[in-house]
């Protein structure tokens, strides 16, 4: 019988033949890159574009072949009749068409994701294959067929297991870059990854149960399967923090797929970037659906009939702007039904044709059309009129619609009446102040009733009418190459000649507030409020999402806390769909069952039933006579978790020490060139250029803590946390949170007083 060494062996020779494909497909679309761009711009326009779609489509091709360099090959699946089909992360082909590597995305891998021994198919048994760069390290098999000779050849050679790959990425260190799951996919995840494209799928799991990694894995597959539909259209991923998309970024290109946005909503809408956050309770006021009627009706408070009309005076008659004229006028461009800055060109035409009228009335004869046009000149260039127009129907911004709004406490009273004085002195803000997170879903709104800033409109015209003649000229040329058969359109060929290709179709979507996205990943999205909502329900007509959240982690006083409200309330009854996942693959029990207890004990719900790995020792409790003492013991704390999981030079393990707000400038300054630390930083080379140590300790209150994981957490003073927090609801996530986050080590630091105040 073979033995575990020629198992590996065998296994090695496959993989080094796809490898072997691999490289060969690169060397020739880079032979054929090259070719194409040795030719240059020479030649008739027809051939100077066919030679722009084959570089886009060469280039692509070549970033997705340089993209899967890492794991090409993870799996295996072997069927009664003897036949093997190797898993991976796209598919390849020999030279002669032979199928080399099925991509994990494709109904054919499906088993090695959900097969098991009572429902297996025709799949007899599952061999995970684990690499470093090119070289076989491990075999492990999985026997589905209890009846199969695979289960003595498996016995016999010491491949025989059942959650090896699983439990050794579980255990590897961290480094700071969220990895994918690609090798390791669970059924219950696999499950969702491959939901239809149609609905909103709600993916509920507790902290580390691989949510991000299943939502980012159901974007990869969306592409994958639905690319005619999406590779137009585009992804869009919401993140919670800027830090959280840095940590997500190459999951994605691993799997073969760029171009996708990922954005926070502070970082939403084009030109505008915030990362300051309200106090909890205007955060609150504002995420109200309601503020969409204050906007609504500041916008409306600009279309009005001031006190005082003018009178012009052309050719010896005045003409008097009557309040009927205005009201005519108003009333026209409302019945336009278009956004209020678009609208006003209606509002200002039929304004200046009631008052042409007027000049026509106090003639005694017919005028010609010179005399009409020279009316129209007058009344134009008259400075009190085009003041007075501006004054009925004013054309705006968004972003002072919104700032208006808030630094005048009359305006906010007439605009939201149901607000009370307390909840206006609570959102009142001096004039000019920097926006919040909370102020981009209202600055959203106000841009949708307004319509685009006139200056910008024109340029957007201008770039239309370019972009209408490109296509004209490209449709030409296809009639003259006889290309135009419906698989190559004009726009495509535009978008070829223009080089757009997933990359620079995710540009065009972030500089387009009004871009309609295929698909939509929300990660955090319990944190939500009902105006975020708003906003990106505009961005996808097609309600098509991917949610991601735990209803425990709600630290929001807007956010979500049942599903059911929510969903229901934007997707309706039967246009959503509730999945939980309910294995905790992150944390050990110890530290999964302890935060799990607090988070019931204070009455959050809780979807974790299971931890997989169990690590003696991996909860630690350190109490202090007071919160000098504990300040003073973070620098021994720190070397300690240093010398565990930070020491070797390998550039990976990362430390958390998280903080009350309160607390956070006392322990940086514990922690800044301190000798305890400052040995062990002279002694740690970082020679691989990796991450510094500095950068691999990292000082962080709850929020920002959120999605993210560590091997070791400091928790320090949670019952300062609560007394920072908004509400004790928001208090007991903030703690559930920031005790979740560790992989392998949590260490619980208080004061007396302070465990009095929470005890975990």
């Amino acid at each position: 019988m073979p033995n575990c060494s020629s198992q590996i062996h065998e296994e090695q020779v496959a993989v080094t033949h796809a490898y072997q494909r691999l490289d060969a497909l690169r060397d020739e679309t880079r032979t054929r890159l090259n070719a194409v761009r040795a030719a240059g711009a020479h030649g008739s326009p027809t051939m100077r574009t066919e030679r722009d779609s084959f570089a886009t489509m060469y280039e692509d091709r070549l970033t997705q072949l340089r993209a899967v360099e890492d794991r090409l090959i993870f799996g295996r699946l072997d069927n009664a009749s003897g036949e093997q089909r190797y898993i991976g992360r796209i598919g390849l082909s020999d030279e002669g068409h032979n199928p080399l590597l099925t991509d994990w995305r494709a109904d054919a891998a499906r088993p090695f994701y959900e097969a098991t021994p009572k429902h297996h198919g025709d799949t007899v048994m599952r061999r995970h294959i684990t690499l470093r760069f090119r070289e076989v390290i491990g075999v492990e098999d999985e026997v589905l067929d209890v009846h199969s000779s695979q289960v003595n050849q498996a016995q016999q050679s010491g491949t025989l297991t059942g959650e090896g790959a699983l439990m050794a990425s579980l255990d590897s260190r961290r480094t700071g870059k969220m990895t994918d799951i690609v090798s390791t996919i669970q059924a219950e995840q696999d499950r969702i990854i491959r939901s239809p494209l149609d609905r909103a799928v709600v993916v509920q799991g507790g902290p580390g149960t691989g949510k991000t990694a299943v939502a980012l894995h159901r974007a990869a597959y969306l592409l994958y399967t639905y690319r005619r539909k999406l590779q137009n259209s585009g992804v869009l991923i919401i993140g919670p923090s800027n830090q959280f998309l840095r940590y997500i970024d190459q999951v994605l290109p691993s799997l073969g797929e760029t171009g996708v946005v990922s954005r926070t909503i502070g970082t939403l809408l084009p030109g505008i970037r915030t990362t300051l956050q309200d106090n909890p309770q205007a955060a609150r006021l504002k995420g109200q659906k309601r503020m969409a009627t204050a906007i609504a009706n500041a916008v409306a408070e600009r279309e009005r009939i001031p006190a005082s009309l003018p009178s012009v005076k052309i050719n010896g008659f005045t003409i008097a702007l009557k309040t009927a004229d205005v009201e005519q006028a108003i009333d026209d461009a409302r019945h336009a039904r278009q956004p209020h800055n678009t609208a006003r060109t209606t509002f200002v035409k039929s304004a200046l044709h009631t008052m042409r009228l007027h000049y026509v009335e106090q003639l005694d004869y017919e005028p010609g059309h010179d005399e009409i046009t020279d009316v129209d000149n007058q009344l134009k260039l008259d400075d009190d009129l085009r003041k007075t127009l501006n004054l009925c129907w004013l054309p705006m911004q968004a972003t002072w619609l919104v700032d208006q709004m808030f630094s005048k406490p009359q305006q906010l009273r007439r605009f939201a009446p149901w607000l009370s004085d307390r909840e206006i002195e609570v959102l009142v803000r001096p004039k000019g102040s920097p926006l919040t997170i909370s102020d981009i879903p209202l600055i959203d709104e106000a841009m949708e009733l307004l319509g685009p800033d006139p200056r910008q409109a024109a340029k957007d015209a201008a770039a239309k009418a370019q972009r209408k003649e490109e296509e004209k000229f490209a449709a030409e040329t296809l009639a003259q190459t006889g290309l135009g058969s419906g698989i190559i359109t004009s726009s495509m060929l535009v978008d070829n000649i223009n080089g757009t290709d997933p990359e620079a179709v995710a540009q065009q979507a972030s500089s387009d507030r009004e871009w309609a996205y295929g698909h939509v990943v929300v990660d955090e999205a319990q944190e939500l409020t009902a105006m975020d909502w708003r906003m990106l329900l505009r961005r996808c007509p097609s309600r098509s999402f991917t949610v991601v959240g735990d209803v425990a982690q709600t630290a929001s006083l807007g956010g979500t806390r049942h599903w059911e409200q929510t969903m229901t309330r934007l997707f309706g009854e039967e246009g959503w769909d509730l999945n939980e996942l309910t294995i905790n693959y992150r944390n050990p029990k110890q530290v999964s069952n302890l935060a799990s207890a607090f988070a019931k004990s204070e009455g959050l719900y809780i979807s974790t039933t299971k931890a997989v790995r169990d690590i003696p020792n991996a909860v630690e409790r350190r109490e202090y006579d007071d919160v000098k003492d504990l300040l003073d013991d973070i620098p021994n704390i720190t070397a300690g978790l240093f010398d565990e999981f930070l020491s070797d030079d390998d550039g990976m393990g990362l430390v958390a020490i998280i903080a009350p707000n309160q607390l956070l400038e006392s322990v940086t300054a514990r922690l800044k060139d301190n000798e305890i630390l400052g040995n062990r930083k002279s002694a740690y080379s970082n020679e691989n250029g990796g991450p510094t140590l500095d950068e691999r300790i990292v000082i962080c209150d709850t929020q920002s803590v959120k999605g993210l994981e560590y091997d070791a957490a400091v928790l320090i003073q949670p019952g300062l946390m609560e007394e920072e927090a908004a509400s004790r609801q928001s208090a007991a996530s903030d703690i559930y949170v920031a005790m979740t986050r560790p992989t392998q080590k949590l260490i619980i630091a208080q004061s007396l007083e302070d465990k009095a105040n929470v005890s975990l």
